[in-house]
C-alpha cells in the first residue's frame, strides 16, 4: 500500500516517550532477554485483546468448549493455550490497582504506562483537561506501522470509539469522549477532538505530525459504534438503528461520508451483505460500522436486523485484506464483550464469546505462516469472576455444584444450592431464560446476594449469577491476566512482565526502531 518516507521508529517517537521511565524499563527488560531466534523478525504482527479475559475466564471457557464438544472440558485448551510461549502480566494503571481498559491499552501499544480513563497520553494528562494533552501525546505501534509503510487494520465487537481500539488511534484526556456531544464545550474551544473525528482524520493527523511521511490511513475498520459518526438527525439513520434518532453528533457532520470523500476508492458498509460483497484482492481501505452502539454478542447476533459479521469472520477477512500488502502488516483484535457480558454478571455471554475470540485466533493462525508471522494474545484485564466449590469432573461449568460422588446439588449452609461460577460484585441473581442479550438485566433492579436457585436452569443464556455485593455494574479484577505467543520473537514471551512490555515485543519483531 502506499509507501512511506524513510523516517525510523525511533525518530518517530516523541524524546518525552522515549525518555519516559515506565518505556525505559520495559525496553531494557526486552533487552535483558536473549532470543533463542536472534536475527528473525516478523513481516506481520497480529495482537489479540480479550477484554476482561482473566485467568478464571480462560479456564471457565475452556472448560465450556470442551464440554459442548463431548468431553468433560477440563482437559481441554482453547486454540491460544496451545501456543510454546506464555507469559504473566502486571496490568495495573499509574494511579489504580485494579486498571480500566484505557489506561491498559495505552501501555500496550505505546510502550508508556498511564492513569485510568484517558487515552494515547501519559500520566502526566489530567483527565478532563483538554490543554493538558500538549505535549504529552504518546506514538503508538500502528501509527508507526503506518510510518513504516505496513498495512494495517482496527477490530471491535465493541464500539471502534470505546478505549481499547481507540488507544491505537487516538490521544484524548477522556476515554468517554467517543464524539462531539460527549464533550464539554472547553474542551472543544480548546481544540481537542473527539475519538470519532480522530479516526477520520488519522491520515491527516499523522502525517501532520511527522512532515514528509506520506501514509494511506488504517486500511480495515471494523466495529460498532456508528451512532458517533452520524449527526443527530433521524435523516441520517441506517435501517437498523434502534434510537428513534441513531445519530449522536451535535456539530451535524457525516463523518461517514467524510471517509468517503477521503477513500473514494474505499467501501463504507453498515452490515452483512455489504460485508460479504467486499472484494478482498481489490480493496485498500474500508470502514465497516455494523452497529449503532456495540455490535452484538456472539450468542445474539443472529436477532441483528441488518445482519452482523462474527469476529471470526472479520479476523479473516481483515487478513485478506491486509496481506495484499508485500511489506506486511499490523492487525489488531479486540473482543470487547467478553467484558461486557462479565459487567452484567451474565457468565454464559462472557464465555461464549470468549469461544469466539479463540475461534478467530485459530482462524489467524491458519490465515498465516507462523515463520513470518507473530500472534500475540492477551487481556487488558481481569475480572471479579470466580469458580469455586467443589464440583465433581465433567459437572456442567455453568450448572450448579454437585460434589464427587453426588448426583444431586450440593446444599449451602442456607440449604440452597449454589453455581460453581459466580461474581464478587454486581447486580446479582437474574433469571432472564433464553434471553441472549446480557445487556437486557440493565432493565432489572440490582438483586445481590442468594437466591433460591432448586428450580432455575442456570445454563440458559439469560442466567447471570449471584454477586456478593450489590453494585450497578460488575467491576473489573486487579490480578495478572496471560500472555500467549507464536511466531518470531515469541520466545520472549517467558515470566512476569509489565504491560507495557508488549509495545516492545511488537516493536522488536516489526523491527520498528531501525
Amino acid at each position: 500500500m502506499a509507501a512511506s518516507a524513510n523516517l525510523a521508529f525511533s525518530a518517530a517517537l516523541p524524546a518525552s516517550q522515549t525518555a519516559n521511565a515506565w518505556y525505559k524499563a520495559s525496553e531494557q527488560q526486552i533487552e535483558n532477554k536473549q532470543s533463542l531466534a536472534a536475527g528473525r523478525k516478523a513481516k506481520n504482527v497480529i495482537l489479540f485483546v480479550g477484554d476482561g479475559m482473566g485467568v478464571s475466564t480462560l479456564t471457565a471457557a475452556r472448560i465450556l468448549e470442551g464440554q459442548r464438544a463431548g468431553g468433560n472440558g477440563e482437559e481441554n485448551l482453547l486454540s491460544f493455550e496451545q501456543f510454546p510461549y506464555t507469559a504473566l502480566v502486571k496490568t495495573y494503571n499509574v494511579d489504580a490497582q485494579t486498571p480500566d481498559s484505557a489506561g491498559t491499552m495505552t501501555a500496550m501499544v505505546s510502550g508508556v504506562k498511564t492513569d485510568v480513563g484517558v487515552i494515547g497520553v501519559d500520566e502526566d494528562v489530567v483527565r478532563g483537561d483538554c490543554a493538558s494533552v500538549k505535549n504529552n501525546e504518546l506514538a503508538t505501534a500502528l501509527e508507526m506501522a503506518e510510518i513504516r509503510g505496513l498495512a494495517t487494520g482496527v477490530i471491535s465487537t465493541a464500539r471502534i470509539t470505546h478505549a481499547t481500539p481507540a488507544a491505537t488511534y487516538a490521544k484524548s484526556a477522556d476515554r468517554n469522549w467517543e464524539d462531539v456531544s460527549d464533550m464539554p464545550q472547553a474542551a472543544i474551544d480548546g481544540g481537542c477532538l473527539d475519538i470519532a473525528d480522530q479516526l477520520i482524520t488519522f491520515e491527516s493527523r499523522l502525517e501532520a505530525r511527522y512532515p514528509g511521511v506520506d501514509v494511506d490511513g488504517i486500511n480495515v475498520v471494523f466495529g460498532g459504534g456508528r451512532r458517533h459518526f452520524l449527526p443527530k438527525d433521524a435523516a441520517f439513520n441506517t435501517r437498523d438503528a434502534v434510537s428513534a434518532v441513531e445519530g449522536d453528533r451535535t456539530d451535524a457532520r457525516d463523518l461517514t461520508s467524510e471517509w468517503q470523500s477521503l477513500y473514494p476508492q474505499g467501501a463504507y458498509i453498515i452490515d452483512q451483505v455489504g460485508f460479504d460483497g467486499l472484494d478482498t484482492e481489490s480493496t485498500t481501505n474500508v470502514l465497516g460500522l455494523f452497529n449503532e452502539s456495540h455490535m452484538r454478542y456472539e450468542a445474539d447476533r443472529a436477532n441483528d436486523l441488518a445482519g452482523e459479521p462474527s469476529l471470526q469472520a472479520m479476523t479473516e477477512k481483515a487478513i485478506a485484506i491486509l496481506d495484499n500488502d508485500e511489506d506486511g502488516f499490523f492487525l489488531v483484535v479486540e473482543s470487547g464483550r467478553i467484558d461486557h457480558g462479565h459487567h452484567a454478571g451474565n457468565a454464559y455471554n462472557a464465555l461464549n464469546d470468549s469461544i469466539e475470540f479463540a475461534q478467530a485466533i485459530d482462524a489467524a493462525r491458519n490465515a498465516t505462516r507462523s515463520d513470518e508471522t507473530l500472534i500475540l494474545v492477551t487481556a487488558d484485564h481481569s475480572h471479579v469472576f470466580t469458580m469455586a466449590g467443589y464440583p465433581k469432573r465433567g459437572n456442567p461449568i455453568l450448572g450448579k455444584v454437585v460434589a464427587v460422588g453426588e448426583t444431586e446439588p450440593t446444599k449451602a449452609a442456607d440449604g440452597m444450592p449454589y453455581t460453581t461460577l459466580g461474581y464478587s460484585n454486581g447486580r446479582g441473581f437474574h433469571d432472564l431464560g433464553t434471553e441472549t442479550d446480557a445487556d437486557a438485566v440493565y432493565g432489572e433492579s440490582v438483586n445481590a446476594g442468594r437466591a433460591d436457585l432448586s428450580l432455575t436452569d442456570t445454563t440458559q443464556p439469560g442466567f447471570h449469577q449471584e454477586a456478593l455485593i450489590p453494585l450497578s455494574s460488575e467491576t473489573h479484577a486487579g490480578e495478572d491476566i496471560t500472555l500467549h505467543a507464536i511466531g518470531p520473537g515469541a520466545d520472549l514471551v517467558q515470566g512476569v512482565i509489565e504491560q507495557n512490555q508488549i509495545f516492545h515485543l511488537i516493536s522488536q519483531a516489526l523491527d520498528l526502531m531501525d
